[in-house]
């Protein structure tokens, strides 16, 4: 069964977005992912919410259920188009973007919060990047968006050994902007949202636009060195250690990685 998005305006100018996938810990598919992606390019607001249903915020990229004679060109499939597709539309849209984090919020359900331009956390959530348990290169986009935001120390920590820190880790890194108890989160996002939406309309796309753009002058790859970067990351998705990966994370057991 599909996710789905459901949109609402809890505040004047604010557009919420909330996701649900509870069968599958908030796990970003197909549906979940272009709805995001329309909504956001259509806004007719001044601030977006984005969040989840549920205690778990989102698990990451749907690719578990995939089956074996296909797993690499459906993963590659997902993550390479819809996944990036929503990432892209909260990275340009002009307008404000508050996620708020209602739970565990791991592997690409962390760069998605990453995309927004802030968020507000439930102070019981966990945050994790676990690639290394799973076989998988990660994209060269996604790991400069962590480089970004926590520095190169902080993200090859959370992207090479891989386990889960807690909200208020995640506070002292720069992962989030703010804390809240379960109870408070929606009202905290809102205030903020809200907050944002108050604001000068030019002055928050011209900032977030200056922004963008000092990123992006930080270095371009060249050509020949992007097009190995995306080759890693498309092998590892066509290897057995990402396939024993995932059984073995489906399964709760350690994994027997082969190198290949």
């Amino acid at each position: 069964m599909a996710g789905s998005v459901t949109s609402d305006q809890p505040a004047d100018g604010v557009l919420r977005l909330s996701f649900d996938n509870a069968e599958k810990r908030g796990a970003l598919d197909h549906a979940i992912l272009d709805a995001i992606s329309d909504a956001v390019d259509s806004a007719d607001a001044r601030a977006i919410i984005v969040t989840g249903s549920g205690d778990f915020f989102s698990s990451g990229y749907d690719i578990g259920h995939l089956p074996a004679e296909s797993f690499a060109e459906d993963a590659e499939k997902l993550v390479a188009h819809p996944f990036t597709n929503a990432l892209e539309a909260l990275d340009r849209t002009n307008l404000p973007t508050v996620c708020a984090v209602n739970g565990p919020a791991i592997g690409g359900g962390l760069e998605l919060a990453l995309s927004c331009d802030l968020r507000v956390s439930v102070d019981s959530a966990k945050f994790g990047m676990p690639p290394a348990k799973l076989g998988l290169v990660y994209s060269h986009t996604g790991m400069r968006r962590f480089i970004d935001a926590i520095g190169v120390p902080r993200t090859r920590e959370l992207f090479l050994v891989g386990r889960r820190i807690n909200a208020e880790t995640a506070l002292q890194w720069g992962l989030v902007n703010e804390l809240a108890p379960a109870d408070k989160l929606e009202a905290a996002a809102l205030a903020l949202a809200s907050e944002l939406a108050a604001n000068a309309p030019l002055s928050i796309s011209g900032n977030k636009r200056v922004i963008r753009e000092l990123l992006k002058a930080q270095g371009e790859l060249a050509p020949d060195v992007e097009a190995e970067l995306i080759a890693l990351r498309e092998a590892s998705f066509a290897s057995e250690d990402m396939r024993e990966g995932i059984v073995a994370f489906g399964e709760k057991r350690p994994p027997q990685w082969q190198g290949k």
